[in-house]
């Protein structure tokens, strides 16, 4: 037979239940006796029951509870609480039940720790979820109570706005260190202090030394052969565009404002067209008194090679520059604005669009190429002062400058110091690859700074041919004029060649044309006429080696006459070629003759 004595634990919980029932057992009870003295049971007097009347009576019960403990109500009807606290914990293999661990009353609460943490570990945490730490937020789950959650830190850009909720703060603003609101970013542009514009100033700073020496040399040195072969014009705008190219950089590096921004888009774009407009118009002019001189007759100076063509020119290609950085400019008006390349950052630049950058450098880039082609086409023209291979070799490292400057500029954050460092460099470039020859020639060799390397040498050797018997020369109105030699005229032959030396003088009229006779063989195919200088210190003077002396000469003859290139009417007089040919003829027997008259810079 089983009994519900064994293995059976009262609930301790249920003794709030039957104190309950005895309070109201011993509410009727009083009542009772109270109402119905004499009688065992319910009267009339109790009948119906009030329950104002039954309240009174319980207020005024007291006894003792199933626990032990004092059962009574105070003034309001509250019992006075008493708890006894229990630990549910297993007492053996399968044998789990409560223990009494403490107890809470009006006198306070009495617990025995050892009891409950017998292991002395520490205490065991008993709740559903643990408070949250800074910067993160309580997440509850779905289908839980609201006393479980999930702590969730905030992003890197958020703050908490309360418990259960973050916020982002605003472009250009970052959370405070407590989480609890936002702070302005820094706001970053360079600074004088920096080490990046302390390299880009002390660079400018030494090219503008530089530049303003150069031209020091060649405004004190402006009459000599080097300046005037030089197209010294020219230079003039091409160091002006170089000077300004180094000015640029301090525009670049002060504090971002409307007016600097204004000076950037207008200088950047403005420096090197000032310069490779010069550099175009020099290159081409010599381009085309190249191919003017490889004719066999020169009867014309090549249009357009005089310095205000030259300056008229290099202006125009200049508007054109200047025209487009106003039109930029109107239609994006220069002003100031942040720049965020990350969410941390905040950089204060200019608000130049990449239109803005690639129609002055796009514009720049045909001037630079323009520049490199005419300086390739001319860089074999040989000369006492050679200039044309110092322009191309400018030019191909300049090539190289703008080329590593495109995906510098667009693939870096590094864009004003990139600039900066290629406007520089392709100035420093030019003043040391083809100023820097010019002022070594003026300062260190004097001597060679003379007109007599960039003028043509006025004793002629000419190869006439094998000298083969012909009939004698008939008469032609070229031989009908004849004159005598002058006592400054030397005349030698062997029969093969002929040289022939004649004083310079100068014409009354004022102009620089000389007549010069070759002795060319009219009926063989194979025709030769070779002029060489007649000093050992000269080169023979070809069609490339005219180039330099007659952009010498167009620049001398502009201050000294007011030149007319025409051709000359034959002078009645013999020259010291016909007579020549004359004497060969009469004796061994010559080819006829062809008189040509050739300008003196040829």
């Amino acid at each position: 037979r089983d009994s519900l004595r064994q293995q059976y634990a009262q609930d301790t919980k249920m003794g709030f239940v039957i104190n309950a029932i005895y309070s109201m057992a011993y509410g009727l009870h009083k009542m009772q006796r109270a109402l119905c003295p004499s009688m065992a049971g319910l009267c009339d007097a109790m009948r119906p029951i009030d329950g104002s009347k039954l309240l009174e009576f319980l207020m005024k019960t007291n006894f003792t509870g199933v626990n032990g403990e004092n059962i009574y109500f105070d003034e309001n009807g509250d019992s006075l609480g008493s708890y006894v606290i229990m630990n549910f914990k297993k007492m053996g293999k399968d044998y789990y039940d409560y223990t009494v661990v403490g107890s809470w009353d009006n006198s306070g609460l009495q617990i025995d720790d050892d009891e409950i943490w017998p292991n002395k570990d520490g205490m065991i945490k008993s709740v559903c979820s643990e408070p949250c730490d800074k910067g993160q937020i309580k997440v509850i789950r779905k289908g839980e109570v609201s006393c479980c959650w999930t702590c969730t830190p905030c992003k890197e850009n958020e703050f908490v706005f309360d418990e259960y909720t973050c916020r982002a703060c605003e472009l250009g603003s970052w959370p405070t260190d407590d989480l609890t609101g936002c702070d302005p970013i820094p706001i970053e542009y360079l600074h004088w202090g920096d080490p990046e514009p302390i390299a880009a100033v002390v660079f400018s700073c030494l090219g503008l030394l530089v530049t303003f020496f150069v031209a020091a040399v060649f405004v004190v040195y402006r009459d000599t052969p080097v300046v005037k072969s030089s197209s010294r014009e020219l230079c003039y705008v091409i160091l002006f565009g170089i000077g300004l190219g180094y000015i640029c950089t301090f525009c670049l590096i002060c504090k971002p404002r409307i007016i600097s921004c204004f000076l950037q888009r207008l200088g950047v774009g403005l420096a090197p067209a000032l310069s490779y407009s010069a550099l175009v118009t020099k290159t081409n002019r010599i381009a085309r008194i190249l191919a003017g001189s490889k004719k066999k007759i020169c009867t014309k100076k090549p249009r357009f090679v005089s310095s205000c063509a030259q300056l008229a020119i290099s202006s125009f290609l200049v508007m054109v520059q200047l025209g487009i950085i106003v039109t930029l400019l109107v239609l994006e008006p220069p002003d100031v604005i942040f720049h965020y390349p990350s969410i941390r950052e905040v950089r204060l630049i200019c608000n130049t669009s990449n239109l803005g950058v690639v129609a002055p450098l796009g514009y720049n880039g045909v001037l630079i190429l323009s520049c490199t082609f005419y300086a390739f086409k001319t860089r074999n023209v040989p000369a006492n002062f050679n200039e044309a291979k110092h322009v191309a070799f400018t030019m191909y490292t300049t090539c190289v400058i703008w080329l590593a400057f495109v995906p510098i500029y667009f693939g870096s954050d590094y864009k004003i110091v990139t600039t900066c460092f290629s406007v520089s460099l392709s100035g420093t470039v030019a003043l040391g690859c083809m100023f820097a020859p010019k002022v070594y020639v003026i300062l260190a060799k004097p001597e060679r700074n003379v007109r007599s390397a960039f003028t043509t040498s006025t004793a002629v050797r000419m190869h006439v041919g094998r000298g083969k018997k012909t009939p004698p020369p008939t008469s032609s109105l070229a031989n009908l004029w004849k004159r005598r030699p002058s006592s400054g005229d030397t005349l030698s032959s062997n029969g093969k060649s002929v040289t022939w030396a004649q004083t310079e003088r100068n014409s009354k009229g004022g102009h620089l044309w000389q007549r010069l006779s070759f002795h060319i063989k009219k009926r063989e195919n194979n025709q030769t006429a070779v002029i060489k200088p007649f000093s050992k210190a000269s080169e023979d003077v070809t069609p490339e080696s005219a180039t330099d002396k007659m952009l010498y000469e167009v620049a001398e003859s502009e201050e000294r006459y007011p030149i007319t290139y025409r051709p000359q009417t034959p002078s009645p007089i013999s020259t010291v070629s016909q007579r020549t040919g004359e004497i060969l003829a009469r004796n061994q027997g010559a080819d006829e003759e062809q008189i040509i008259s050739v300008s003196s810079y040829v």
